[in-house]
């Protein structure tokens, strides 16, 4: 396979991934799959986090994002090593 079609296909499943948590979040349901109230709430997250609370925010997000994600977790599942979630 070409170094290309391996790229291309990583991005893709990145990207399929992105869109996963966005759907897990309860954002598509909760906005009706309206995208510019989507994407204008991305932009929203990106001015937070380039302000000068940024800092703040990415810790609380962080730690909601791990405790929701332990929550999902099936019991006994803790005891197991978990691969790191990408931070794109």
């Amino acid at each position: 396979m070409r170094n290309w079609q391996v790229e291309r296909r990583r991005r893709t499943k990145h990207l399929i991934e992105l869109g996963g948590l966005v759907v897990k979040a309860g954002i598509v349901d909760l906005t009706r799959d309206d995208r510019a109230m989507i994407y204008g709430a991305f932009v929203w997250m990106a001015d937070k986090l380039n302000s000068e609370d940024g800092e703040r925010a990415r810790s609380v997000w962080t730690k909601l994002g791990k405790m929701a994600f332990d929550a999902e977790r099936p019991a006994g599942a803790h005891d197991r090593t978990q691969p790191q979630q990408d931070q794109a």
